[in-house]
């Protein structure tokens, strides 16, 4: 299992066809689904080509939002870019996820 954090590289003159809701775009470099942000292992260093799930939304700086992809095969993580044209309540879910769905009982917090 990888534990790196990869770019994902794709190449700008295909169309991309989500592995997950079969969502097809062309016209121009796509590296993950508008619809649902899922996207396809293609990373020329480690080519598994397994489907990727998107696990989180970071900010590195003012405009600056980056989708946080893991494989669903090796478990790699790569990041992308999030699109202008990407679903904005998709960005949005996958971004407060942490908060709907904390990692631990919210009842600890006011025992802090």
């Amino acid at each position: 299992m990888s534990d790196h954090l990869t770019t994902d590289r794709t190449d700008p003159t295909t169309a991309f066809d989500c592995p997950s809701c079969g969502t097809s775009s062309a016209g121009g470099p796509r590296d993950h689904c508008p619809q649902c942000l899922h996207t396809r292992h293609r990373d020329p260093a480690d080519p598994c080509g397994a489907p990727m799930a998107p696990l989180a939304v970071a900010v590195h700086g003012p405009g600056d939002w980056r989708l946080i992809h893991r494989c669903t095969a090796c478990a790699t993580l790569t990041s992308a870019p999030v699109r202008a044209d990407d679903h904005q309540v998709a960005l949005m879910a996958l971004a407060v996820r942490p908060l709907a769905q904390p990692p631990f009982p919210l009842g600890l917090l006011g025992r802090i």
